[in-house]
């Protein structure tokens, strides 16, 4: 999505299925995206399986000394 500067994908719990795919996204300066909309511009591109269910919008990631993404303090905060 045009909007989107950085994102990460992760699993979260979920009742039925075990987990459910989230994306967690960081948008460019001045671009605005809602939830919805990122959701929907993901079902359209992806196998229904692939989009994510759930989408937060973050100021930031948790970035390691090395610059890689922290997904376990992602999943902690989920």
């Amino acid at each position: 999505h045009p909007a989107i500067s950085l994102v990460a994908v992760i699993g979260v719990p979920h009742n039925q299925y075990g987990e459910e795919i989230k994306a967690c996204v960081v948008l460019k300066a001045g671009h605005l995206a809602t939830e919805e909309e990122l959701i929907d511009f993901t079902r359209e591109r992806l196998a229904a399986y692939k989009y994510p269910r759930i989408i937060e919008i973050l100021d930031a990631l948790p970035m390691g000394a090395s610059g890689k993404i922290l997904k376990k303090e992602l999943r902690s905060k989920s």
